[in-house]
């Protein structure tokens, strides 16, 4: 009698750790895809609209590093659009992120300089071409399929 309590609350205590596991995972995956504020990115050539993002604005050192890594999925006309402080030249990676995207390089002022592919899990650096302030990242060719190019407008509304 004395085996059959001490097998009992061995799978009791295994039990517990089993739940203690899943709970572990299920807020670690909660908390990875959790989305950020988001607002409509325009871009404009000439005056004339382009095409609209519905962005997830990543603002923080916290966010921006984060980005959208973790996530399995980016409909079309989504993206994260990534502010920083000063002009520099920026670089991106893609590790942990599952994805593949395309990045748009943006001055100070809108204008988008580079558009570059990305592919999951590639930590080689993606670097601009040229001093930036601003990055948005979409769904790999989306920006070709939605007509945008380099040297067109991106609105910022700050």
């Amino acid at each position: 009698m004395t085996f059959k309590f001490f097998q009992s609350l061995a799978l009791v205590r295994v039990g517990l750790w089993l739940i203690l596991l899943l709970t572990l995972c299920f807020n670690y995956n909660s908390c990875t895809s959790q989305k950020l504020p988001v607002q409509e990115i325009v871009i404009q050539r000439d005056g004339q609209l382009i095409a609209v993002v519905k962005a997830e604005i990543a603002d923080t050192q916290e966010t921006r590093q984060k980005g959208l890594m973790f996530r399995t999925n980016l409909p079309d006309g989504q993206g994260m659009f990534f502010v920083f402080e000063n002009d520099q030249v920026l670089s991106f990676w893609m590790k942990n992120t599952y994805i593949p995207l395309s990045i748009a390089y943006i001055t100070f002022d809108g204008r988008i300089v580079d558009i570059i592919d990305m592919f999951p899990r590639n930590e080689t650096p993606v670097f601009s071409s040229r001093s930036v302030r601003y990055a948005l990242e979409v769904p790999q060719n989306w920006f070709s399929r939605a007509g945008v190019r380099t040297g067109d407008i991106v609105i910022i509304n700050k």
